[in-house]
């Protein structure tokens, strides 16, 4: 590996993501929470931290191959963790510990939105905007910003953009350019930011909780800055808002390039993941409603209506809002919206899960074993659309999907192992692998209460999830580090 050329980029990295600890500076000034202080000594070591790594190795001029990629994104994003979770360390409301703090960090960094803070309206404004801005900055991935700039400092990003970007379809690309590609992303990842925070506003949420809940919406995070979620505000309005960015976001940005620059729908109708993805949800939605309905949950249709949509469409792109405490719920609807989570949004999306695209080819791909059953010697092809996929591709997505269930096995067992219950364990290792949040039985509100051995194990699940599997668990193959 081109050590001396990683070194150089995490450097770089380190003192990029330390400019994130300045706009909660101004936050707290503006607000006078007395916040200041974990931010500043934050911002200063992080910054020193990354010039010290840089420092020697300014005019390393080496291009990244493809495998040192892999390890600057795992890297980075473990570094990142730690180094973000100093403001929570620091801070005095609330004080944690090394374990709890990371894995705050972790889950804002990941959009996955388990949180182990209770009491979160009493926070300092810094704190709350902190963690919104982690998801952020976490949604489309610190990398691909790195991708869009460190161009400029004579480092090129393919292999980055190649080894962070989620989904099978990850070489395609929106221009001929990849630092273009990543510009275009960011410049929709904005505007949809932007046209959330204004839909909140106009709405009747205050400009703090507005541009808050704006960046964990379209990062498809989770995080609020009120215990009761989206509830705190009890707006069907605002949850209509919600629901509509929520869909958006877990959507292909790269169908809202395509849709932006022909100014019409088309792209959406004619992808077959998008398609797939409005059917799945649109169904589960139906189900929960009328299940809620039934079950008299609701004392009225209106009521289950809105609860069930929202809910529906959180849990089933992995955001993880809550208007309602729908691990209570009656019958198999938590489970039901828990298993959801695994599809999770579309590759290309902020969302987290399997992706749709993955669980389209694995049910086409089981289509067509069934007819070789019949037709042994039948030449039968995977379509998506019209498009033939490539063998490879099929195999590749088996490959991923017998390792998602591969690693989510164990890792339920190892909590199980701690002490958790069955309920637990499996809803804790799910919310978070799927980069979801909330899940059932002790961690239906928060993490708190578990063990720290947990947390630990749910933090690398966490990673797993963000970073897809292979780029994580291609570092621990002998054949990576063979020179």
């Amino acid at each position: 590996m081109q050590r001396s050329a990683i070194q150089r980029i995490l450097g770089l990295l380190l003192m990029l993501f330390s400019v994130a600890m300045l706009p909660p500076i101004g936050i707290s000034l503006l607000y006078g929470d007395g916040a200041t202080a974990p931010f500043l000594f934050g911002f200063v070591l992080t910054l020193g931290v990354g010039f010290v790594i840089w420092l020697p190795v300014k005019s390393t001029r080496h291009e990244l191959r493809l495998r040192d990629g892999f390890f600057v994104v795992v890297m980075f994003w473990t570094v990142l963790g730690m180094v973000g979770a100093l403001p929570f360390m620091l801070s005095e409301q609330p004080h944690m510990s090394f374990t709890d703090a990371v894995f705050e960090s972790l889950s804002g960094l990941t959009t996955t939105g388990a949180t182990v803070i209770t009491h979160i309206d009493d926070l300092p404004h810094a704190i709350l905007f902190y963690r919104q801005q982690l998801q952020w900055l976490g949604g489309m991935g610190i990398i691909v910003l790195a991708v869009a700039i460190l161009p400029m400092l004579g480092i090129g990003g393919m292999q980055l953009y190649r080894a962070e970007t989620p989904g099978p379809m990850k070489d395609n690309k929106l221009t001929p350019r990849i630092t273009e590609t990543a510009k275009a992303l960011w410049y929709i990842y904005l505007g949809l930011t932007v046209a959330c925070a204004t839909a909140y506003w106009f709405a009747g949420m205050d400009v703090f909780d507005a541009v808050a809940h704006s960046f964990s919406t379209v990062a498809i995070g989770g995080f609020s800055t009120h215990d009761a979620s989206m509830g705190y505000f009890g707006s069907p309005l605002i949850e209509v808002i919600a629901v509509v960015f929520m869909l958006m976001a877990g959507l292909n940005f790269a169908l809202h390039f395509l849709a932006w620059r022909s100014l019409n729908l088309m792209p959406y109708l004619r992808d077959p993941e998008a398609r797939t993805y409005l059917v799945v949800l649109s169904i589960v939605a139906a189900v929960t409603v009328l299940y809620l309905y039934w079950t008299a949950t609701y004392n009225s249709f209106g009521n289950a209506l809105h609860n069930g949509i929202f809910q529906a469409v959180s849990i089933g792109t992995t955001t993880g809002f809550t208007t309602a405490e729908y691990h209570f719920w009656p019958g198999f609807l938590p489970i039901l919206l828990l298993l959801v989570s695994f599809i999770g949004g579309c590759a290309g999306s902020t969302g987290g899960g399997m992706k749709v695209i993955r669980i389209l080819l694995l049910m086409k791909q089981g289509g067509r074993e069934i007819l070789r059953l019949i037709h042994p010697s039948a030449q039968i092809p995977v379509r998506i659309g019209r498009k033939v996929m490539n063998d490879r591709v099929v195999e590749a997505v088996w490959g991923f999907f017998s390792l998602y269930v591969a690693c989510f096995c164990l890792m339920s067992v190892m909590l199980a192992a701690t002490g958790l219950d069955f309920v637990t364990a499996f809803s804790a290792v799910a919310a978070c692998m799927n980069n979801l949040g909330p899940g059932l039985g002790e961690v239906g509100f928060n993490y708190a209460s578990i063990n720290d051995v947990a947390k630990w194990v749910l933090c690398f699940a966490m990673l797993l999830g963000r970073l897809e599997i292979f780029t994580l668990l291609v570092l621990v193959t002998p054949s990576f580090w063979r020179s």
